[in-house]
């Protein structure tokens, strides 16, 4: 098909809309088959629910009604619903609720249909992350109220605007963590997600209710005259860019398919779940796999933009991998990769604590958020007693840990929000632990 079609809400250029059965790219035997799944599990009648349910136009999914009720497998119930106009009923024949069962026998999988492997291709190179043109202020927007030292800006933005790989490292607690949702932000735009894919007859679920947040769209009436609402294929949802982040829990195993073998059906792994989105592995370093083990399997995603999954039968395929993928880590780059990892590893960027003019900026800034009064004393207190203990070492967590350290404390007394070297030292003992010998 030549028509493409991009909703005003959205400058990425939409699916169109399948005209013709053939447009779904599906076979007729697996969209009468889904059919037949779907009335039998959800107990429709109504061509229009039909519709909504398999995501199909009114007009293609009366067709593809017809064909079934040719095959013997529906007949019309023979009455027209008071309360939906003048459609007409149909239900499974015998015949249709043993294909449905034998169907059912091989996948559980009903309801949206597919979109096949090589269209879902297609659409993500019109939405593909790596086109995404960031600006300075709207990377900065993004941050929100992140305060940032300029020269991060300035290495952020390139980065993030390649669409590449990002490295973020150095002392932990100084927001590499809020600094990978700031970029999210700072996305903006939206996407059109499949609610599943086929490749090799087999149907593999992608949109997750969890990772992806659908935008509020205006719902048409299947059976009205006039259609207000943009139009694309319904077998995607539109969504905000998607976001996965993982952390200590992340295994090699979530980047494959994940087959269940009850109702026989797979589910996306996480990177495809990411698609023009981003990837954030966080705390890198801390899973139960090495750095480096992590690494080599994105070595041929990140440099070819395709990943390579397998089928419970052992065939392999490949699939797109456009990701932004940001790698956020405690440790130095040198201890946990070596030479050719680090190489694949288009960007790396420190992120280090502030210096104390921002420091305090930060600690203005989160005091006055909390409405806790500012005291010179305590803050004297805190700069020239405490950090020499650490060698002055700020860091972004600690204003906002010291003052909700503080606000307990007076929660707790029954007196008002107050700052004061004493309670300065009282929520430092809970910051630090001291080094010492515990009897056991």
């Amino acid at each position: 098909m030549n028509v493409q079609v991009s909703p005003p809400a959205s400058g990425v250029i939409a699916p169109p809309q399948p005209k013709t059965l053939a447009d779904t790219g599906l076979s007729l035997v697996m969209m009468r088959e889904i059919l037949l799944k779907t009335m039998f599990r959800m107990n429709i009648s109504l061509v229009s629910d039909l519709a909504r349910a398999i995501c199909l136009p009114l007009p293609l999914t009366q067709e593809l009604i017809d064909l079934a009720r040719s095959q013997k497998m529906l007949e019309a119930t023979g009455t027209l619903h008071a309360t939906s106009g003048s459609e007409m009923g149909y239900q499974l024949t015998d015949a249709g609720k043993s294909r449905a069962l034998d169907a059912l026998s091989q996948s559980e999988y009903y309801g949206a249909l597919p979109v096949p492997l090589e269209a879902y291709g297609a659409q993500m190179k019109r939405q593909s992350v790596r086109d995404i043109k960031l600006t300075r202020p709207e990377l900065m927007k993004g941050m929100g109220h992140l305060i940032l030292p300029p020269d991060l800006i300035d290495n952020l933005g390139p980065a993030v605007t390649s669409g590449r790989s990002i490295l973020m490292y150095g002392p932990p607690g100084n927001g590499k963590s809020s600094i990978s949702n700031g970029i999210r932000a700072a996305l903006g735009d939206r996407i059109y997600v499949p609610r599943a894919i086929e490749y090799s007859g087999q149907v593999i679920t992608v949109y997750d209710p969890i990772v992806h947040s659908a935008a509020v769209e205006s719902v048409d009436d299947p059976t009205a005259l006039r259609r207000t609402g943009a139009r694309f294929d319904n077998r995607y949802v539109h969504c905000e860019r998607p976001t996965v982040i993982t952390g200590g829990e992340l295994t090699l195993d979530m980047l494959d398919l994940k087959y269940n073998p009850t109702a026989r059906t797979y589910q996306a792994p996480l990177q495809l779940k990411a698609s023009g989105g981003i990837f954030i592995v966080d705390d890198l370093g801390r899973q139960s796999e090495p750095p480096q083990k992590l690494v080599n399997r994105w070595i041929v995603p990140l440099e070819e933009a395709r990943d390579i999954l397998a089928l419970q039968s052992g065939e392999k395929f490949t699939v797109p991998f456009d990701t932004l993928v940001i790698f956020s880590t405690n440790f130095h780059p040198n201890e946990i990769f070596d030479g050719a990892a680090l190489r694949r590893i288009f960007f790396k960027i420190k992120v280090d604590g502030p210096n104390q003019e921002m420091f305090l900026k930060i600690f203005a800034m989160v005091a006055r958020k909390k409405k806790m009064p500012l005291n010179e004393a305590a803050l004297l207190h805190l700069l020239k007693v405490k950090y020499p203990t650490i060698a002055m070492n700020f860091a972004n967590y600690q204003p906002t840990f010291l003052i909700d350290q503080m606000i307990s404390v007076c929660e707790f007394e029954g007196i008002p929000y107050q700052m004061t070297p004493e309670l300065i030292d009282r929520a430092w003992g809970n910051m630090f632990v001291r080094d010492e010998v515990i009897a056991k």
